[in-house]
This record gives structure tokens, sequence and C-alpha cells, in this order.
């Protein structure tokens, strides 16, 4: 009697245990919340180092209006960046809401601080022997105690007011008249910032009367809120687009300030 062969079937080689697992790596949530909070952050920072500056427009030309002097234009090399540090609070609240962009202010306050201490500590490294410009650097980029307050006390309550102001008009107007709160939030959040800076460093930067006071807020906050308004188009087109390309942008069932 032939006994048959039994044919066994090879199995591939399993792992004994589980499969090994690869570096581990937190996930970057998508969308684009992150770039647009890295500049609104990286404009803040270059904006105090570009306001060292001072800059006057039509020196030659002389227009009061009361006790405003309206000619010469004179601001800082930061006039034009302040602007867009607004606008882009604006798009941030307009789209991600309050509490994303009060969190985005938080970063930029926190970059300030971090920026304000290295040039501190800069300043005071001991200069090499070759180095010739130590006193240059030290006018550039360093700040008196007081403007730093300023400027910082001056942001932080603006960019909140800004935001909140935006989001309060968004909740009676919904989607319709877009313009009426990217200006009327840009009012608020600019004068309140104007005031709050010249109230603390008038003396700093070389105001010592009312008229100079009073001349410098107003005008300042005018040429601002100014570029602000020249630039509405384009705010409008960013806006635009990133309701288009954000998924998650739909209605909220909570309050504007804790949306």
């Amino acid at each position: 009697m032939r006994v048959s062969e039994s044919k066994t079937t090879q199995e591939p080689d399993q792992p004994a245990g589980p499969a090994p697992h690869h570096a581990a790596f937190a996930q970057v949530a998508r969308g684009y919340y992150a770039p647009i909070v890295a500049l609104f952050t990286a404009t803040l920072i270059i904006s105090n180092i570009c306001a060292t500056k001072g800059v006057e427009f039509l020196g030659e030309e002389s227009l009061s209006l009361g006790p405003l002097q309206i000619l010469p234009i004179g601001t800082d090399g930061a006039f034009f960046l302040f602007p867009l540090a607004y606008i882009l609070g604006d798009v941030l609240s307009e789209v991600y809401g309050f509490r994303a962009t009060r969190r985005a202010i938080y970063y930029g306050f926190a970059a300030l601080l971090l920026t304000v201490a290295c040039f501190a500590i800069a300043i005071r490294l001991p200069a090499a022997s070759f180095y010739e410009n130590q006193e240059a650097f030290r006018t550039v980029i360093g700040t008196t105690p007081r403007l730093v307050v300023a400027g910082l006390a001056g942001y932080f309550v603006g960019q909140l007011l800004n935001s909140a102001t935006l989001v309060l008009i968004k909740e009676r107007t919904k989607e319709k008249q877009l313009w009426a709160r990217l200006i009327g939030s840009t009012v608020v959040g600019e004068f309140a910032d104007t005031l709050i800076f010249c109230s603390i460093a008038a003396g700093a930067i070389g105001i010592d009367t009312w008229q100079q006071f009073v001349n410098y807020l107003i005008i300042g906050f005018f040429w601002k809120t100014l570029c602000e308004v020249l630039v509405l188009p384009i705010t409008y087109r960013v806006i635009a687009i990133l309701k288009k390309h954000e998924p998650s942008y739909a209605p909220t069932e909570v309050a504007p300030l804790q949306a």
C-alpha cells in the first residue's frame, strides 16, 4: 500500500511581536492659520526695529489746521508695517475667530518680549576689538524701558480691541458688510494703540506740550488708519481665499468672543 506524501504549505515568516515603530512625531494641523500667525509675529518684530527711525514727508511744506500740523508729515519708519499687523489681525479675526486671534496676539507679545531681551543682552555683550559699530548698534536696537512698555501695552490692548470689535460686529452682520467691521475694528484698535503708546512714551520721544501730544495722536492715527483703508481690496481678497479653502469655516454655536 502506497502512502501518499502530504504537502505542507510554507507560510512566510511572521514577526514574533508587534511591528517595530518608527520615530515618534506629533501631527501638524493643516490649514493657513500657522503661516498667518508667523507672518503676523514677524511683522510685529520688524515693526519695532523700523520704528527707531524717524521719517518725514514733505519736509519743505507747512500746513496747519488749528492746533494740528498737517504738513510736514512726521512719523516713524514702521508707519507702513503697523497697519499690516492690524490687517493680519483682521484676517485672523474674520476667518478664525476671537480665541484663535487672541492666541496669536499672545504669541506675538511673547516674541516681542524675547526680542527686547535678546537685544538688551546683545548690546551689553563686550564688543570685539575690530567691531567699530557698537554705538550705532546700540542706537538702532536699543530702546528705553519706557518705550518698550509703551509699545507692548499699545500693541496688546489695541490688537485685542481690534479683534473683539470685529467679531462683535460680525455677530450682527454675519457675512454681510465686511467693510464695516474691517474699518470699524481698525478705528477702535488703532486709536487705542496710538493713544496708549503716546500717553506712556510722550516724554521719551520728545513730546512735552498738549499741542504736540494731540498732533502726534491724531495725525499718527489718521495715517495708519488711511493705510489700512487703502489696502481694503487686498484684505477682501485674502479673506475670500481663506474662507474658500478652509474646510472648517462654518457658523458656530458659541458666543462670538468664545468662538
